[in-house]
């Protein structure tokens, strides 16, 4: 096959749209082909093919990123489609589950067309990274290469819920979902389309009415959405829901086929647990290469060219110069006559952050700095795994504790919950008003809708006018009476953490279930640019203390009792440079990034009352509750200024 620059686009460009690849329950799902083509006319003979399943309307998406035609021009069929209940196609919509079935039934069809020539490779972000896990869990024999980018591997342990407790994103995605997807079906009458859109309460008021109930929000126009908004929300127990293919591609890692796979991220995208476990799970069991490309971002696709997350900013180097150029490159050496072989590189692309010295950009940033870094496992070989330990006085440090009998204990009020501010979570948005002298969503354009009500990425840890659920006096969160901070004093030398983090806490509680959160932080020392300091975000994460021994079946702490609890923090890449601290904050909400514990014990997602509770963190010789980082030993200097 003809080799050519990435920039080069050797063909023209034909589209079919809408054609119905139809499921095996018969519904039918619209699907546009993009064919390579010369004088106006489809080019004849077989072609690998690249196809990208979503919910987000496969037109829009096109307009954004024109992936399909790109890669059309360069010698494959690209396949864009909306995902069964979305826009063109047809049934409703089922929270990930049909993708599995309806993922392999695409593959079936491609298989059978005459343009084929037996390869497909697959690619997408977020929802339509878990399109591609769910049909590989089918097994496809014509699936040839993967390209998951920003997905997870199981719903149940991380990016849907958390230690037992729900990530509110997904709940917001229901409402602004509902209120943009203009499927015929959904919304053959056009009073739903009004009931979702014209007036009604959006998801910041919801927050406030918090759990949801049946029939008493906008989501009741919408029945399939309300049910699977439900089903998430009380269904907190390990049950076979959270075991199909579609939710938990972990558990069908077996049944993939064996072919190449290119998995993206980021250290502030909600999926970078589950990053790193589809790379451990399949390069396990598979002799085709798995890789990663990690870097300092945020959730998204435009994401990843950006060198920014949230309030910070990492450098140039931080950003990809085109994402069209990797999956390019990925598809010409797994699909075709590859122009580069990638064979001999490393398995992990790595983007180590921190070392930038901490000065406030142009753009009002703290640039914290970072540089790229090939690696050849994970967690990396020689990873030191050191415990930092709490002690009485807010410190962390690398000795145990020696007090025979030390704790601090804090009120947790539910109606109080601590501020999320910062971290990895998308979608966390309301859907605002249609454009003035607009009344019907097919004419607004969704992206201009969308009010953030949780920022993603690194923030300076301070209350603040823009942060939901802020009043004023706007303080340092560390500073609640429901906040336990333990910091280290300043380091004597850089310290790096690259890999997965743990927290191990001794606690008990008067209430009959309550919630314990984490956050890493990496506190900077005063500044010319900062005088108060910068505590920045580096990774969090919830334990339900009711889910403490597992999360198939409750099992709660009578009160008063004490239990260790462990709290998976999501994995990062962090250099802690010297003179700053290593930080981290206990308490037991973190809102509305999660939902929150009521305390009462009562069953999930439908509890009517709340309960103060009095909650208790040992820092003792017996009970040593600490953080366990995993620390790259220093073999060059990695500070790239002073702060």
């Amino acid at each position: 096959m003809a080799q050519y620059s990435h920039r080069e686009s050797p063909y023209e460009v034909v589209v079919q749209r809408d054609v119905i690849v139809i499921a095996r329950d018969g519904v039918r799902l619209a699907t546009d082909l993009y064919f390579p083509a010369r004088d106006g006319a489809a080019l004849p003979g077989r072609w690998p093919a690249l196809l990208h399943r979503t919910p987000y309307d496969k037109v829009q998406v096109e307009r954004n990123l024109g992936y399909a035609d790109y890669f059309a021009r360069r010698g494959y069929v690209g396949i864009i489609q909306d995902c069964r209940g979305t826009f063109a196609s047809e049934g409703e919509v089922a929270f990930l589950e049909p993708e599995a079935e309806d993922g392999a039934d695409t593959m079936a069809w491609i298989e059978e067309q005459p343009w084929s020539d037996g390869k497909v490779g697959t690619w997408g972000a977020s929802w339509s990274g878990w399109t591609q896990t769910a049909l590989a869990a089918m097994g496809p024999a014509n699936l040839a290469s993967m390209i998951p980018a920003v997905s997870g591997s199981l719903a149940h342990e991380s990016s849907v819920r958390q230690g037992g407790a729900l990530e509110l994103r997904f709940l917001a995605w229901a409402f602004w979902h509902s209120g943009t997807n203009t499927q015929k079906e959904l919304k053959a009458d056009p009073r739903v389309d009004a009931a979702l859109n014209l007036g009604a309460p959006n998801l910041h008021d919801w927050l406030q009415r918090m759990p949801i109930r049946q029939g008493q929000t906008q989501l009741a126009q919408v029945p399939a959405y309300e049910r699977w908004a439900l089903k998430i929300l009380t269904e907190s127990d390990f049950s076979d829901y959270w075991r199909h293919p579609s939710v938990a591609p972990a558990l069908h890692w077996d049944r993939f086929p064996d072919v190449p796979v290119l998995l993206i991220g980021g250290w502030y995208d909600s999926y970078t647990r589950g990053t790193f476990d589809n790379f451990i799970g399949l390069s396990t069991r598979q002799k085709s290469p798995v890789r990663v490309l990690m870097g300092p971002w945020v959730h998204g696709y435009a994401t990843l060219e950006s060198d920014v997350a949230g309030d910070v900013e990492f450098g140039r180097d931080a950003a990809l110069d085109s994402v069209r150029d990797v999956h390019e490159e990925w598809f010409d050496w797994t699909l075709r006559d590859a122009r580069l072989d990638l064979t001999g590189r490393a398995p992990l692309r790595l983007f180590v952050m921190g070392g930038g010295g901490g000065h406030r950009t142009n753009n009002g940033r703290l640039f914290h700095g970072g540089r790229w870094r090939d690696e050849w496992e994970w967690p990396l070989a020689r990873t030191e795994f050191r415990s930092y330990y709490f002690h009485a006085g807010a410190e962390l440090r690398a000795e145990p504790p020696e007090a025979e009998d030390a704790s601090t204990t804090y009120a947790f009020n539910p109606t109080n919950p601590v501020p999320s501010i910062g971290g990895n979570v998308s979608s966390l948005r309301a859907l605002g008003p249609l454009p003035a002298g607009v009344g019907d969503s097919r004419w607004a354009d969704r992206q201009s809708r969308y009010e953030e009500i949780m920022a993603a990425g690194g923030f300076d840890q301070v209350e603040s006018e823009r942060v939901w659920g802020c009043r004023p006096p706007y303080l340092p969160v560390g500073s609640r009476r429901d906040v336990l901070v333990f910091e280290t004093p300043p380091l004597a030398a850089d310290l790096e953490v690259t890999g997965p983090i743990e927290v191990y806490l001794w606690v008990s509680s008067t209430a009959v279930d309550t919630d314990f959160t984490a956050k890493l932080i990496d506190v900077y020392p005063p500044s010319s640019w900062y005088p108060r300091g910068y505590a920045l975000n580096i990774s969090d994460s919830i334990q339900r203390l009711r889910y403490r021994n597992g999360r198939a079946t409750a099992e709660f702490l009578p009160p008063g009792e004490v239990d260790e609890i462990r709290i998976v923090l999501y994995p990062t890449s962090n250099l802690f440079a010297a003179g700053h601290r290593i930080r981290v904050d206990v308490s037991s909400s973190n809102f509305p990034r999660f939902d929150v514990n009521p305390n009462t014990g009562e069953p999930i997602g439908t509890e009517r009352r709340t309960a103060v509770a009095d909650n208790t963190i040992y820092h003792c010789r017996p009970r040593p509750s600490r953080i366990v980082l995993p620390v790259i030993p220093a073999t060059e200097p990695l500070h790239q200024g002073v702060s």
